[in-house]
């Protein structure tokens, strides 16, 4: 069982590389990977997010990953993946993050095709949960998607990668997210804010009960039009309360949005569709789990895919150039 953030970073304030015996690559990004890692004092089991200093400032992203930082030591959420500390060296930055043994959502929803309604229902509560708590902060995450979910040994959900969150009070201009994901409102350049998250949602619980999401077209400008265009076909299997929500939350008008309204996230959670959900049972995690990853023990990798390992160094950054000093 891994320490509580607080007595990790009591115990170990200054960390390297060092510390730590490197396992397995659970996943891979722009700017790096992330690994399976042990701690090679405590035996206590991580994933360490490993990005390459040179790529983040040749892309002009280090505000964006300064931003994910700061945004997941705020953050303290049961369906949150937890930071415990960050390091550099002069080629990288590392981030100390929980390792979730069930693996990625993804992986678990394509194996299964599509979820029934209430497994779903159960997802997407969890989802909703997550969003209600990081609005509370004005952070709003701007990049679900079910590569971005995890899933851990109690059935639970965690949702990670805060690359694109940000703290916005009002309205931002850039154009981020992925193209199945993207709201209207994103696409038209108008500023967007927090309900951009609610339509994300709109679109997560239509993929998970049909299997793909609604707007789909192999080119991303085929997929923007159709966004545009609003029109969504359900198929007959969905059952009658999830379409009322999902058309209540894929709104193009904001003033019609759920979750956008005066009643705020009520809307969503008082909801037909989540009429058995007790929302502090769910917070407390008595709810039963519709489904358990098969999970060997807590140093168990196999429900992440295999990806190929890189022993490429990238360049060394100059500590005069070097934004990340204080990371």
């Amino acid at each position: 069982m891994t320490s509580s953030k607080e007595e990790w970073a009591k115990k170990y304030s200054t960390l390297s590389v060092e510390h730590f015996d490197k396992g397995k690559t659970l996943g891979t990004g722009a700017f790096g990977r992330v690994r399976f890692v042990t701690h090679k004092d405590s035996g206590e089991f991580f994933a360490l997010k490993t990005l390459k200093k040179a790529a983040i400032i040749k892309m002009k992203q280090v505000d964006h990953i300064t931003s994910e930082k700061s945004i997941l030591i705020a953050l303290d959420h049961p369906f949150t993946v937890n930071m415990y500390g960050s390091f550099h060296d002069s080629r990288f930055i590392y981030m100390l993050l929980e390792y979730i043994v069930g693996g990625e959502f993804f992986t678990h929803l394509r194996k299964a095709g599509r979820f029934d309604n209430e497994q779903s229902c159960f997802y997407a509560a969890q989802i909703g949960a997550i969003f209600e708590y990081c609005h509370s902060k004005n952070i709003v995450y701007r990049d679900l998607k079910p590569e971005n979910i995890l899933i851990n040994a109690d059935g639970y959900v965690k949702l990670t990668d805060f690359g694109f969150a940000k703290v916005i009070e009002h309205r931002t201009y850039t154009l981020c997210g992925t193209p199945e994901y993207i709201a209207p409102e994103v696409l038209l350049n108008k500023g967007h804010g927090k309900p951009v998250d609610w339509w994300t949602l709109g679109i997560l619980i239509y993929e998970m009960i049909v299997g793909y999401p609604p707007f789909v077209d192999e080119d991303p400008m085929g997929i923007y039009q159709k966004i545009l265009s609003g029109k969504i076909v359900f198929p007959k299997l969905f059952d009658k309360n999830a379409k009322g929500l999902v058309k209540k939350l894929l709104t193009a008008d904001l003033g019609k949005r759920y979750g956008n309204l005066k009643n705020g996230v009520d809307d969503i959670k008082q909801h037909k569709w989540f009429k058995d959900i007790d929302w502090n049972q769910l917070l407390a995690k008595e709810i039963a789990a519709p489904f358990k990853p098969t999970v060997k023990g807590l140093d168990d990798t196999t429900n992440f895919d295999d990806y190929p390992d890189s022993d490429e160094l990238p360049p060394v950054v100059n500590a005069a150039q070097d934004p990340f000093t204080t990371w």
